[in-house]
């Protein structure tokens, strides 16, 4: 399941980068797509970083990271889908997986949770 999320998660970082080279570069546009491209990459980087981590305190302080980081990018996804007409479809794919990869770390946050209960 790691390799598979470690997969998943670079992938959506870089379909998030191919979605903001469609944009038309202006001052606007850029301060979403980087932002985008900020919180999407380190949605990978940092669930990378937490399948290393040294313990389960460790390894729930990098998965709370991990879900700050796909909500953030659902965020910047959102006010793209609300400023412009281009590109409707990718952004909503890209929202619908980032809300799956958000669900899947909230759950795993949450049983970790319960173990230590």
């Amino acid at each position: 399941m790691k390799e598979i999320l470690k997969n998943r998660t670079k992938k959506f970082a870089s379909d998030c980068w191919h979605l903001c080279s469609k944009f038309p570069v202006s001052r606007e546009y850029n301060a979403y797509c980087n932002q985008l491209i900020r919180c999407s990459s380190s949605v990978g980087a940092n669930y990378r970083a937490a399948c290393r981590a040294k313990s389960n305190a460790d390894f729930l302080n990098k998965l709370k990271i991990v879900e700050e980081e796909a909500d953030e990018s659902m965020f910047f996804l959102e006010l793209l889908l609300e400023v412009s007409n281009k590109e409707e479809t990718e952004l909503k794919r890209l929202h619908a997986e980032a809300n799956e990869i958000l669900s899947i770390i909230v759950a795993s946050i949450k049983t970790i949770r319960n173990r230590k209960s």
